[in-house]
């Protein structure tokens, strides 16, 4: 559903950045976005007017570690189905998360140049994607999805795994790197720790030399654009950003030295505590391979206490979830888990503006403000007051806008 010009009244505004709802502001949204901001009654010609009945109007969430493609809990299988069959499954968790309101998704490895298309045609009803197609591991890294039974002459059938690609050395890094880019991707995935999701790697283990993650920072910056990298370990996480690495995914085991050389080098920390949380209570019945269950504690305990070190030491933090397969329904559920330790306002703009600096789309995205692109939800009460009215799939999200046209509306 669509409109030309929308004027919408009579509700609160978060902007995307303030530390307050504004009331008594008027935004008026013509074509794909956002032309005027107002303290003052505005008038449009032929504008339909959205009464908002003292609902909150706010720009549409981000999720910045998203995995269309990670369809099960078991990685492994997940990528070993149709890609056809494949596209359809993310058709379907795409379109929920964007009825939670969430408008835009970096999506974290996996996801291509077909389904961003796919979705920016509206041949897919879901948000707007910045890919990272294929990540980028090591033989036996986090990405490579062989079990130690897997015997296989080398590496080269991983080339054509959805969600990674197993590359050794500089020459073969940047070769992977420059072939995801001419692809289209809006930035590079690395992973420079071991993970919970794959089977062969300690949590601990040390992944990718400083030149071999350098090649990828090199290659991402000739195209202006950047390097995220999968690390747990405060030693991954300053060596990987002292190479030039922008975004670090997860980050439970941070320290406080680690934190420091985060902010110092204006890098971001997108903590995804929801996956965790998920895993623990429903991995199990939800098909989750034994080995990630064995090592789902070593983060999981971590993880809001690196939340709050990261607050506290001024870093940037943006906000992601990870989840895979039937536990993507509990992503709006990292709201609720961040706010044991943070409050509401610094969640909304981790979701919000942050992201979007993130993405390299501030003056675009995650805010309201004229000649932003007309990403707005409307919020049935204060997520200011209480940030679980963001909380399950949607249900207090009455109205989703995507650069202007109505993705989702119920009676307001």
């Amino acid at each position: 559903m669509s409109s030309h010009t929308l004027l919408f009244r009579n509700g609160r505004i978060f902007d995307g950045t303030s530390d307050h709802l504004r009331d008594g502001l008027e935004v008026l949204v013509e074509g794909t976005r956002i032309k005027e901001v107002a303290d003052r009654p505005l008038r449009a010609a032929g504008a339909t007017v959205v009464d908002l009945g003292g609902r909150t109007l706010m720009p549409g969430l981000i999720d910045a570690h998203f995995h269309a493609y990670a369809t099960a809990l078991d990685l492994g299988k997940a990528c070993a189905v149709p890609l056809s069959l494949h596209a359809l499954e993310a058709h379907v968790l795409l379109e929920q998360s964007l009825a939670r309101g969430f408008t835009t998704v970096r999506d974290a490895a996996g996801a291509d140049v077909g389904l961003a298309l796919a979705t920016e045609r509206g041949l897919i009803k879901g948000p707007r994607i910045f890919y990272s197609g294929r990540a980028l591991t090591q033989t036996g890294g986090h990405g490579d999805m062989r079990s130690a039974t897997h015997i296989e002459p080398c590496a080269c059938a991983q080339v054509g795994h959805t969600m990674g690609v197993v590359v050794d050395g500089v020459d073969e890094v940047r070769k992977a790197a420059r072939e995801e880019l001419r692809k289209g991707a809006h930035q590079i995935k690395i992973f420079v720790s071991g993970g919970i999701s794959s089977p062969g790697d300690p949590v601990w283990m040390r992944q990718f030399t400083d030149d071999e993650i350098r090649a990828a920072v090199e290659e991402a910056a000739s195209r202006r654009t950047y390097v995220l990298a999968h690390a747990y370990t405060a030693e991954s996480i300053s060596r990987a950003v002292r190479c030039g690495v922008r975004s670090i995914e997860h980050g439970n085991l941070i320290d406080r030295a680690a934190a420091e050389v985060v902010r110092d080098h204006d890098a971001f920390v997108v903590p995804t505590l929801v996956t965790y949380e998920a895993n623990h209570r429903f991995g199990a019945a939800a098909g989750a391979p034994a080995f990630m269950l064995e090592k789902l504690d070593e983060v999981r305990l971590a993880g809001l206490d690196a939340l709050a070190l990261l607050a506290e030491v001024g870093v940037k933090i943006g906000f992601g979830t990870d989840l895979l397969g039937p536990l993507h329904q509990y992503q709006s559920d990292e709201f609720t888990i961040r706010a044991r330790v943070q409050k509401p306002v610094d969640i909304l703009r981790s979701a919000t503006s942050i992201n979007a600096a993130l993405v390299q789309r501030s003056n675009e995205l995650g805010v309201v403000r004229a000649g932003a692109l007309a990403d707005l939800i409307v919020v049935d009460g204060d997520p200011l007051a209480d940030i679980s009215v963001l909380c399950g799939q949607g249900e207090r999200i009455p109205l989703v806008m995507k650069a202007g046209e109505i993705m989702k509306r119920m009676a307001l």
